[in-house]
C-alpha cells in the first residue's frame, strides 16, 4: 500500500436503510472521499415564503449506537435560492421517516400568480406541474420529487460525563462571547 491509499481508507461503519416508500432514493456517495450523502424528496412539495415546510424522504435508518446523522444544506441549493435547510440530527435510537426541515427566507410575498421556483432558482410555470387555476404567492418553491434536497454526514458522538460544579476553571477568553473577539482578521 502506498501513501496516497493510505490517505483514502476510511473507517466503515454499518448503516442500515429501510425504504418506506416505492419512489425512495437509497442514498449514496457522489465521489469518493465526500463526506455526506444525498438525501430526496419522495414527493412534490411547495414551500411558499415564509413557510417552514418537512420534505420526505421515505427512508428511515438504523445506526450503530455511538453514532448519529447530521442532516446538513447541500451549498448549491443555498447559493442559488432563499431555501434553508435546517441541520438537523438524527439520533441513533431513531427508526422513523428521515424527512428534510426546510425554510423560506423570502418574506416579501407578493401577490398570486402561475409562477414557482425550481431548486436551482429557475421559474417554472406552475400550471406546468398543476391545474391550471393553482396559483401561489410570489416567491414560492417548488421542490420536485426526486430532487436532491439535502446531504446527511454520518458521525461519532461522544457520550459526555455531567458533573454539576459550583466554580468553573479560569480560561483566557473567560466568559466573552457573541462577538467579543471582533470582525476583522488582523
Amino acid at each position: 500500500m502506498n501513501e496516497h491509499d493510505a490517505q483514502i481508507i476510511k473507517p466503515q461503519i454499518p448503516v442500515k436503510v429501510k425504504r418506506l416508500h416505492p419512489d425512495a432514493v437509497i442514498p449514496k456517495y457522489a465521489h469518493e472521499g465526500d463526506a455526506g450523502f444525498d438525501l430526496v424528496a419522495v414527493e412534490d412539495v411547495i414551500v411558499e415564503p415564509g413557510e417552514t415546510v418537512k420534505v420526505p424522504t421515505g427512508l428511515a435508518f438504523e445506526l450503530p449506537p455511538g453514532y448519529e446523522m447530521q442532516i446538513r444544506p447541500r451549498s448549491g441549493i443555498t447559493l442559488k435560492t432563499k431555501l434553508r435547510v435546517q441541520l438537523g440530527t438524527v439520533d441513533a435510537s431513531y427508526r422513523g421517516e428521515i424527512n428534510v426541515i426546510v425554510d423560506n427566507f423570502d418574506y416579501d410575498a407578493g401577490p398570486y400568480d402561475d409562477e414557482l421556483i425550481d431548486i436551482t432558482g429557475n421559474i417554472l410555470r406552475a400550471s406546468d406541474y398543476f391545474d391550471v387555476w393553482d396559483e401561489f404567492a410570489i416567491g414560492s418553491y417548488l421542490i420536485r420529487k426526486g430532487d436532491r434536497i439535502a446531504q446527511a454526514v454520518i458521525n461519532a458522538v461522544p457520550r459526555a460525563v455531567i458533573t454539576e460544579v459550583n466554580e468553573l476553571s479560569e480560561s483566557e477568553r473567560g466568559a466573552g462571547g457573541f462577538g467579543s473577539t471582533g470582525v476583522s482578521a488582523e
